[in-house]
């Protein structure tokens, strides 16, 4: 009878052992999965103040925010245009040339934010 208790707890161990691991796995791929994505758009090459340079620049930052927001399955593919969107349109922002919001705005349709300053 001894030896039936001691198969069944290491069992019920290894069962559990196993149900942790598991549950441990999935609470860091969800932790994952909210990390932000970055990627470095360089354009020292480029004359951005023609309009071919802001062009290709977008062309890159578009590609980018592609790459970053990237979801597999078609569920993601709403939020990922979503948060392309969103992405282009904080990269032009930051980057702030005059030549390449110009190629957004007549791109998309959209308009960045004015950038203010405050004291």
């Amino acid at each position: 009878m001894n030896s039936s208790v001691k198969t069944i707890n290491k069992a019920f161990l290894a069962y559990s052992t196993a149900m942790l691991l598991s549950c441990v796995l999935v609470a860091s791929s969800a932790f994952a999965a909210d990390q932000i994505r970055t990627e470095t758009v360089k354009f020292q090459d480029l004359n951005v103040a023609t309009p071919a340079g802001a062009e290709a620049l977008y062309v890159r930052i578009h590609s980018a925010a592609r790459r970053v927001c990237f979801e597999p399955g078609e569920w993601g593919q709403t939020r990922e245009y979503a948060c392309v969107k969103d992405a282009e349109a904080k990269a032009i922002q930051k980057v702030n040339l005059p030549m390449l919001t110009a190629y957004y705005e007549r791109k998309t349709g959209r308009h960045t934010e004015a950038l203010t300053a405050t004291r």
